[in-house]
């Protein structure tokens, strides 16, 4: 295939774009629905779903959620924590709100400039009295240290709950991401590698955390006539169960595909002096959720980069721009110059167009353009 000449494109190019089963299979899913009726409150799909994704991620426990974020809020209040709660800036804003709304004060740790995760060398020195947990998040697929974050928490009686949202599908030394820490948070909103069009699950260890989650996501009703918890509207719903089971039949063909977009970006951008790309974990098989690119010294900045690619109707997205501490919202409680390696980052990161269905002749048209 021929490049494409560097003119305007007439079809816009998103950072993303959801991957979806044939027309055909996701109808045939709807039928038995309008047979029965059974649109939500955990009916068939939901618990085949459930199922089939533990067998997927080689999980022994799961429940299932509306969203990402509701999964992880609604993990937090499941294990009655109080006090601090180490995590880190570098994120989408679910993480730390998810943490704020249960009333827990976020406790921020820089990052590694290899690949943006938690940097468990810096971990220790934020444990304080009042440390309950720490929230690590798999940044762009990359997994968190896992083993020296594991050994610090089991020494502190620390609990250890990962947001895993970009980790679907993903293995560490043959473990899915669903295997580490106490609990391990999902996202399958529309824009994931894996998605139902928005949703969400929890992987966790702890067997009894299966009823308390199961009664939060469902306004913390334990009978018919007793409640006993302040809980949530987190279910998800039948037509979502349904479109993940279809998309879980096509999730590995889709990360393949994903895989040689990715690889022809790493061959083009490689090498290349003021452009830094994710350090590759040789323990790792990936999901290539993003195309994470550092612009530190270029020739262009990030902004610059941003905007050019834009003229050619190329949309790349600062993810993540800004750092959670540095949010209107937060900006009184919290310094970003308190974790300068991730507001460093924050200002110079842009995540290019990946997705499966993203033709080789835009990658190297985006390559051509950020290399120009």
């Amino acid at each position: 295939m021929s490049r494409l000449s560097k003119k305007r494109l007439e079809t816009p190019v998103a950072v993303t774009r959801s991957s979806l089963p044939p027309l055909e299979e996701y109808v045939d899913m709807l039928k038995p629905l309008w047979e029965s009726a059974w649109l939500t409150n955990m009916g068939a799909y939901h618990e085949e779903f459930k199922e089939q994704l533990k067998r997927y991620m080689g999980v022994s426990n799961l429940e299932l959620f509306v969203n990402g974020h509701m999964a992880l809020e609604l993990a937090l209040q499941a294990l009655e924590l109080q006090g601090e709660v180490i995590t880190t800036p570098f994120t989408f804003a679910s993480t730390t709100h998810a943490i704020v709304r249960n009333g827990l004060e976020p406790v921020f740790c820089d990052i590694r400039s290899s690949d943006y995760t938690l940097d468990a060398g810096l971990l220790e020195k934020r444990i304080t009295e009042k440390t309950c947990a720490i929230v690590p998040v798999h940044v762009y697929g990359n997994f968190c240290d896992v083993d020296q974050i594991g050994e610090i928490a089991r020494r502190h009686g620390l609990m250890v709950i990962y947001d895993a949202a970009h980790a679907f599908g993903e293995t560490l030394d043959g473990k899915g991401a669903g295997e580490f820490g106490d609990v391990s948070m999902f996202s399958f909103h529309a824009t994931k590698v894996f998605h139902s069009i928005e949703g969400g699950a929890v992987a966790f260890r702890n067997d009894k955390l299966a009823g308390r989650l199961y009664e939060l996501k469902n306004f913390g009703i334990t009978g018919y006539e007793r409640v006993e918890y302040v809980g949530a509207n987190g279910k998800m719903n039948e037509f979502q169960a349904a479109m993940g089971l279809c998309n879980l039949r096509h999730v590995d063909q889709e990360i393949e595909k994903r895989q040689k977009l990715a690889l022809r970006y790493r061959e083009r951008l490689s090498g290349v002096p003021g452009i830094r790309l994710c350090a590759e974990n040789p323990r790792v098989r990936s999901n290539y959720a993003y195309m994470p690119v550092v612009f530190d010294g270029y020739k262009k900045s990030r902004d610059q980069i941003f905007e050019q690619l834009a003229q050619y109707n190329i949309h790349a997205r600062k993810y993540f721009y800004p750092c959670v501490n540095h949010y209107d919202c937060y900006r009184e409680r919290f310094d970003e110059r308190e974790t300068p390696v991730a507001a460093q980052v924050s200002r110079q990161v842009l995540t290019l167009p990946l997705y499966a269905d993203l033709e080789p002749d835009v990658v190297d048209l985006i390559c051509d353009l950020v290399l120009e």
